[in-house]
């Protein structure tokens, strides 16, 4: 016998050594995270939607500094349908809270009630049938973040008793969105948990292998708040980042856990003592899980190139959350493997030998007679399949972008009722603002030029100068209509196409119709430098981990039209509304392109994560028996059901972010499952057996210069502990049965077709 073993398998040895430090260690970890990590909610941020280095950013930015934050932050809407707004008792409860605001807090509001007001404004603030008013409200923080957190102070101070009461504006409703995304994390983990020990233990058919992955998924919630919460210290952190990051680390780490442990009850079904087992299972398994942790964290390091915080935050923490997930399953599962042992079989359920490690026939097994079957007619399958993806991708045709706002909100959310009874109720309610930042001197009459060619444009109802100091006028362009409509966005373009005053240095065009303009500009600028990035990076990687170019590349294509058919389907569900009955939301009728960004980026991630754990075992089998039909069969009886096991326990983790009251939760949870569920079940198990099938040998065709590149930089399995015939990858101008002194008689296994 000669053994060979390379770095996972070493990695296996050291954590079986060393298992009683390691789970030690891991408790302690456990502890502190507990106390420490929990904490990062209070450190996280509540916004980050703008590009900071957009144009709309910079005029804010220049409004704020030069002439002060006088925009309106939060809405207090009051209301009653016995009495009316003149009536004494709506009256004094109203003017209780005017004179109960706290000074520190609240710079500036209007009241219905002011006598200083003139007719027309006082009007403004009533309803139409005069059941309703609203406080407009200033707050005094210098910063977007000063002015969220104050807003807890500040609504304390905004009920009026027996008043109806909703409170609205931008303030409002990303505090909203903040505390509804933090408490609807709390309880997918607390809904999921159960379900997924569940789950497992079905799959396993006992309690305690069904323990193991949940193990590593509960470490993985502690760990992954424990760094975002260390991230924060170093770089801005999105609540939503929470959200994604930790239920994805659950997923992908109760995914390792799962095929980790699957191959540790099949090396000890083969015989081998604990020792070898856990050193063979890290060695093969662990390093796929290795690569596929890395191929993940790629496409988390995508959203990097985008300059929004939110896309940033999630970014990092991905990465970091991925990190962590990678040493709990190499580490400390191993490590706890080695503990459990043989006894990694106890409390067994009365249940048919059918879970993803019982006694299987591996010539014919349901998915080896599947993949066969394809292999029969392999390009009848790969049409049939390919127009089913492009179908499903036609949705991305009708895709229309937006921006989120209060109708991401549940409907019986307070500050959408607020913002949205602005439009209904009051006379001016619709009627939003572009802030036009002109520095420099411009004469007087160049200005109000330049102010009736602003009011002229196309959808500008009201332009005026609403405030000015020494070098810098603040104009607002007043419009109709929602700040993703199509006139609204062709009216910032109109302004900021329409010269600057005579004398003025620039004029900057700022609101949140511009910060969505600018948004999308962001989006679609940096598309290309992400997707080169992670397409790049992944082709390399998938090259080192099968030594060959064909696969990636055919992995890469196969991801891509998974990914159009996944998000056709997002667009036609999310968008057009067609999910909306299932799902219980309102159809906004367009789409934030920072969730189709974060769908496209993790999902492709995920895409690759079942193609390496699908090809890494083909290629096990290629290089012990060199048939490469035999291989793909084998490799899919031998994975197909750990695969279709970790789909449908990573669709229950995304589908519980789907029960979100959030429509952009929704989004996110729902797209993602999709896209899991078509690539576990069309592409997994029907194009790629039929893909390979007609490359044939060709899947493993790799250049001269590049095998040399391969097989001093790859990273390839440790040998086995049998002398194993291991044919050469097929090269530039051979045949490809590796004939030479390595091409030994090889084990026999049934071709199969």
């Amino acid at each position: 016998m000669s053994t060979k073993t390379g770095f996972f398998g070493r990695l296996g040895l050291g954590a079986h050594r060393g298992r009683w430090w390691v789970i030690a260690v891991t408790g302690l970890f456990a502890v502190l995270s507990v106390v420490w990590g929990l904490g990062v909610f209070q450190d996280v941020s509540e916004s980050g939607f703008e590009d900071p280095g957009s144009e709309s950013s910079q005029a804010m930015e220049v409004l704020e500094d030069e002439l002060g934050h006088a925009d309106i932050d939060i809405i207090a809407m009051y209301r009653s349908d016995e009495i009316k707004v003149d009536n004494p008792t709506f009256a004094q409860a109203v003017q209780r809270v005017s004179d109960g605001l706290p000074e520190d807090v609240v710079a500036d509001h209007d009241l219905y009630l002011d006598e200083d007001l003139a007719d027309i404004e006082r009007g403004m603030l009533v309803s139409e049938d005069m059941h309703a008013t609203y406080i407009p409200i200033t707050l005094t923080g210098r910063t977007h973040e000063e002015r969220l957190d104050q807003y807890e102070e500040a609504s304390a101070a905004l009920e009026a008793g027996p008043l109806e009461t909703h409170l609205g504006g931008p303030i409002a409703v990303e505090h909203e969105l903040s505390e509804t995304a933090e408490s609807d994390i709390v309880r997918a983990e607390l809904f999921t948990l159960p379900v997924l020990l569940l789950l497992l233990v079905v799959i396993f058919g006992g309690l305690v292998a069904g323990l193991m992955p949940l193990a590593v998924g509960g470490l993985a919630i502690l760990g992954s708040l424990t760094v975002l919460r260390a991230l924060t210290h170093v770089t801005e952190v999105s609540v939503f980042a929470i959200n994604v990051a930790t239920l994805l680390g659950l997923g992908l780490a109760i995914d390792y856990g799962l095929f980790m442990v699957s191959r540790f009850r099949e090396e000890l079904n083969k015989g081998r003592d604990v020792r070898d087992a856990v050193r063979r299972t890290v060695d093969t398994s662990g390093r796929t899980v290795a690569f596929s942790g890395v191929t993940v964290g790629i496409a988390f390091a995508g959203l990097l190139f985008f300059p929004q915080p939110i896309l940033q935050s999630i970014g990092w923490g991905g990465i970091a959350v991925v990190a962590f997930d990678l040493v709990a399953a190499l580490v400390f599962l191993p490590a706890l493997l080695s503990v459990v042992g043989h006894r990694i079989d106890r409390m067994k359920l009365p249940l048919p030998r059918r879970t993803v490690t019982g006694t299987l026939d591996e010539n014919a097994g349901a998915w080896a007679r599947l993949a066969r079957t394809i292999m029969r007619g392999p390009a009848v399958s790969l049409v049939a399949v390919g127009c089913v993806l492009v179908a499903f991708g036609s949705g991305l045709a009708s895709t229309d972008l937006g921006t989120t706002d209060q109708r991401y909100l549940p409907a019986d959310a307070h500050s959408r009722i607020a913002t949205e009874a602005m439009g209904e109720d009051f006379p001016a309610g619709q009627v939003g603002r572009l802030h036009v930042v002109v520095t420099g001197e411009p004469t007087e009459e160049d200005l109000d030029e330049y102010v009736d060619r602003l009011d002229a444009l196309p959808g500008s109802v009201r332009t005026t100068v609403e405030r000015a100091g020494e070098g810098v006028v603040h104009i607002e362009v007043g419009y109709q209509g929602a700040t993703d409509a199509p006139e609204v966005q062709a009216l910032v373009e109109d302004v900021r196409a329409e010269p600057a005053p005579e004398g003025a240095d620039e004029a900057l065009v700022g609101g949140v119709a511009a910060m969505q303009l600018d948004n999308l500009d962001a989006i679609v600028d940096n598309a290309p430098t992400t997707i080169a990035f992670i397409v790049g990076s992944t082709l390399f990687l998938l090259f080192l981990a099968f030594g060959s170019i064909v696969l990636p590349i055919k992995a890469v294509l196969m991801g891509a039209l998974s990914l159009s058919a996944s998000l056709g389907v997002v667009i036609w569900g999310f968008q057009e509304g067609h999910f909306s009955a299932l799902l219980g939301f309102e159809a906004v009728g367009t789409i934030d392109p920072t969730y189709l960004v974060l769908v496209t980026i993790v999902a492709f991630g995920l895409a690759m994560d079942y193609e390496l754990f699908l090809l890494s075992r083909v290629r096990e089998e290629y290089l012990r028996g060199g048939d490469n039909t035999a291989s793909v069969a084998l490799g899919l009886q031998r994975t197909g059901r750990i695969i279709t096991s970790a789909a449908l326990l990573l669709g229950v983790v995304l589908l519980a972010m789907g029960t979100s009251g959030l429509l952009f939760l929704k989004v996110i949870g729902v797209g993602l499952a999709i896209a899991v569920l078509v690539d576990a079940t069309l592409v997994r198990a029907i194009m790629v057996p039929a893909t390979m099938r007609l490359l044939g040998d060709w899947n493993w065709w790799l250049p001269r210069p590049l095998r040399w590149l391969h097989d001093r930089i790859g990273i390839s399995e440790g040998g086995d502990d049998q002398d194993e015939a291991r044919p050469s990858v097929k090269e530039e101008g051979t045949g490809g049965k590796g004939e030479g002194p390595e091409h030994k008689e090889r084990e026999q296994i049934p071709a199969g077709i």
